[in-house]
């Protein structure tokens, strides 16, 4: 199963959550404008991302532009900014086992399928 971080107003998230359905994919939707992440959480998804706070903040925004563009904030302070302002969030981001991609690219969506499906055969208890 992969577990779906969507926003169902986003384009993108609807698209990379259609991807997924329309495979036959099992998924767990979280709307996390309905349900925001905690610190944990967050943190959490970074580290299967490999990305730090600032890689996944949509600079296209309109907060992003007028509160934080040009401003310099350690990863902490991403972290707290984004758990504020959760539209700030990229998305989908899609889990399967110990990764995390953010779901706007076919191509990214299959190497999240492919390899974590190899992942799952080789540690099941099967």
């Amino acid at each position: 199963m992969i577990t779906v971080y969507h926003n169902p107003k986003c384009r993108k998230s609807r698209a990379g959550l259609e991807y997924l359905t329309s495979r036959n994919i099992p998924v767990q939707v979280i709307e996390y404008l309905k349900h925001p992440l905690n610190r944990e959480l967050l943190k959490d998804l970074l580290m299967r991302l490999n990305m730090k706070p600032h890689d996944i903040v949509r600079t296209q925004e309109d907060i992003y532009k007028e509160q934080f563009k040009g401003k310099a904030f350690n990863d902490d302070e991403w972290i707290t900014i984004l758990l504020e302002n959760p539209k700030l969030i990229q998305r989908p981001i899609m889990v399967k086992g110990p990764k995390a991609i953010i779901g706007q690219d076919a191509d990214e969506i299959e190497k999240l399928l492919v390899k974590f499906d190899t992942f799952e055969e080789n540690n099941s208890l099967t």
